[in-house]
């Protein structure tokens, strides 16, 4: 039981020495996590990072592999890709002096996401993972009426959960509100949120405050992604930067989300925090994705469950 003038997901970090920082859902999803690893890095802490990635990791040459499924990304590689968050990332951590790999795994299934994740924990002795999603999708047990999309999202959890060497194993949700986009009913989210709770696996919530080291960091570190990829900027990451920035409403930044009304608002830059095993447990599918190897499996064994089960209606927050 921690204090409550402490916060729960940083104490339980509190003796790990080397952490890896993960983006659990692809794209830019590993932004979302900078507020919480620069913080970690700022006290001293051996941090490193990683993405579920949607890039073009498949011609990058055999040196920037460090095994099977694990490409180490620097500032350098893949100069011809346009798209390439973690290349972009890594030009940014170098450019303000910190460590600039990030490592990035490709669309595979749970087997060989698990298989990664162990050489990268064996390769830096990591004692500690911190999984973060842009958005709420990683909360959705199953049974929702809108899962928005969680298959890149629980496939890392699931190859995580297996993981019990690893100590701390955590997940943080970045983003309340914007998956509503996609179908998630965030009145559901915050019922699994509430259950979370009851089953100990809640650690609380905590904002990013733009006054801080970190929180300028990473409205400095969106800017320069959505620089350096004018045409696929993050709308993920761009509506957290605008919460941070206190921007409220339709803040259109971007054309790609002409034509749809945004509802930007301070709760997008809360960071809600979980422990991994205890999320996992709740996830009515996991086991069926288990053995998969490729994501085209995990699409489908998803919605083959889903054909199965009367799903939960959608609710309004009603305030």
């Amino acid at each position: 039981m921690t204090a409550l003038h402490t916060n729960p997901l940083f104490d339980r970090l509190a003796d790990a020495e080397s952490i890896l920082v993960a983006g659990a859902g692809g794209g830019f999803d590993i932004y979302a996590g900078l507020p919480v690893a620069l913080s970690l890095m700022h006290q001293g802490k051996r941090v490193h990072l990683a993405n579920l990635s949607f890039s073009s990791l498949a011609g990058l040459p055999v040196k920037e592999w460090a095994a099977p499924d694990l490409a180490a990304v620097t500032p350098d590689s893949a100069p011809h890709l346009s798209y390439f968050p973690e290349r972009t990332l890594a030009r940014w951590l170098a450019a303000h002096g910190y460590p600039a790999t990030v490592y990035a795994f490709p669309q595979i299934g749970v087997q060989p996401l698990r298989a990664a994740y162990r050489e990268l924990v064996d390769l830096h002795g990591i004692d500690a993972i911190v999984l973060v999603d842009g958005g709420t999708d990683i909360l959705m047990r199953g049974d929702e009426s809108g899962l928005g999309t969680p298959e890149e999202d629980l496939t890392s959890v699931a190859a995580l959960a297996a993981l019990d060497d690893v100590r701390e194993r955590l997940v943080v949700s970045v983003g309340f509100g914007v998956d509503a986009y996609h179908g998630v009913s965030h009145a559901l989210v915050l019922e699994n949120i509430a259950a979370l709770e009851r089953e100990g696996a809640y650690l609380g919530a905590f904002s990013i405050p733009r006054a801080t080291k970190e929180g300028a960091l990473f409205l400095d570190a969106v800017a320069h992604a959505q620089e350096q990829t004018p045409d696929r900027p993050s709308i993920v990451n761009g509506s957290i930067a605008a919460a941070v920035r206190g921007s409220f409403g339709d803040v259109q930044f971007t054309t790609r989300t002409r034509g749809s009304e945004l509802f930007v608002n301070p709760l997008m830059s809360l960071c809600f925090a979980f422990d991994l095993p205890g999320l996992a447990a709740r996830c009515l599918y996991l086991d069926r994705i288990e053995d998969t190897r490729l994501m085209r499996q995990v699409h489908s064994r998803i919605a083959e469950f889903r054909d199965e089960l009367v799903t939960r209606p959608p609710r309004r927050i009603p305030h």
